[in-house]
């Protein structure tokens, strides 16, 4: 289906949430990555989200007080908000949980986030954007809660017949 033109590389981007129940927003770009005259795509191996407060030294546990949550998701089209999981444009998700009693838990997200260890395994993105969006149902007052996104991706050239199948799901998925 598709040759590596690369090792796997990390993309990353912070999204910073100071506002609850407001979707913000963020992007990460892969123009520099996407070639179509060359049918070149990036293939994402695993994305992992890194919740901090609001400085760098700081817990996400200061943020996000007692029983509220916070969802992250990034999709390869811009839908303006979160999407259900059977959203075709959906790459990957998390749902961070804390409780009444302050533990945190991000087990109601079950979405795979990890693809794989194979060279074959990932999902394949020919759109030049991948488009995060993040909530929290709360914030503590004068906090902010920051999301660090790592992508894990390589850059991979796909048949003919391969692009297009992924292209039109992309184009079909857009509906």
């Amino acid at each position: 289906m598709a040759t590596k033109k690369t090792s796997m590389f990390t993309l990353t981007e912070r999204l910073t949430i100071t506002a609850a129940t407001t979707d913000t927003f963020a992007t990460i770009d892969l123009g520099s990555y996407v070639d179509v005259g060359d049918r070149q795509g990036v293939q994402v191996h695993s994305v992992d989200f890194i919740f901090q407060g609001t400085t760098a030294n700081d817990g996400a546990g200061n943020a996000l007080p007692d029983d509220n949550t916070a969802i992250i998701q990034i999709t390869d089209l811009n839908r303006g908000g979160l999407v259900f999981c059977n959203d075709r444009a959906l790459v990957a998700s998390c749902q961070l949980a804390r409780s009444a009693q302050g533990n945190f838990n991000h087990t109601a997200d079950l979405y795979p986030d990890n693809y794989g260890k194979g060279s074959d395994d990932g999902r394949y993105v020919v759109n030049d954007q991948l488009y995060i969006t993040g909530r929290a149902t709360a914030l503590s007052v004068g906090t902010e809660l920051n999301v660090v996104v790592r992508v894990n991706a390589s850059i991979v050239s796909l048949t003919a017949k391969d692009f297009m199948a992924i292209a039109i799901q992309s184009t079909a998925a857009d509906n």
